[in-house]
């Protein structure tokens, strides 16, 4: 097991690398913090999965003051950036699941979410749960990077735990 520090757009991630997965957290980033013992997102094969996320505040972590739909932007927004430090975008996204504290507010989040993506649409489920801190709603998502031909490549050593990654656009092949 290794953990390595990158920094990719002047965003900096910790990365927790095990055998065929890595591990994401972003301390000191726009990104809140983790509530519990979590990662942010774990990239396995092909596929990025993402913790839920709530309405939260970079700076405070508290969960921000607004309705569903300043809600619904404001974990899009966070979505969109935890996908964006690590080559993604919303546009990779193939799964969400949307959790409603009140599915009466369905129409309002569907506005915001569907100005956020793009068709094709990702599958959605959108269930009405009990959201934690009083959030009206969090989103999680798994996005697919095997369209992509950029990998994160070390120019050193993959034992230099102090390597500086960066995403290249060499194509990548199977031998």
């Amino acid at each position: 097991m290794r953990f390595l520090v990158t920094g990719y757009q002047q965003l900096v991630c910790a990365r927790k690398v095990t055998d065929d997965m890595e591990h994401y957290s972003f301390p000191d980033t726009t990104i809140p913090p983790a509530y519990g013992p979590y990662s942010h997102a774990v990239v396995a094969g092909d596929f990025v999965f993402l913790a839920g996320q709530i309405a939260r505040d970079p700076v405070s972590a508290h969960l921000i003051e607004g309705d569903i739909t300043a809600q619904t932007a404001r974990c899009l927004e966070i979505v969109s950036d935890i996908l964006k430090s690590i080559g993604l975008s919303l546009a990779d996204v193939v799964r969400t699941t949307v959790f409603l504290s009140d599915i009466g507010d369905f129409d309002a989040m569907n506005r915001v979410y569907a100005a956020s993506f793009q068709a094709p649409y990702p599958v959605r489920s959108t269930p009405q749960v009990k959201m934690p801190f009083g959030a009206l709603v969090g989103i999680e998502v798994t996005a697919y990077r095997g369209r992509h031909t950029k990998a994160f490549e070390s120019p050193q050593s993959s034992e230099d735990h102090g390597s500086n990654h960066q995403l290249t656009d060499k194509p990548q092949h199977d031998h």
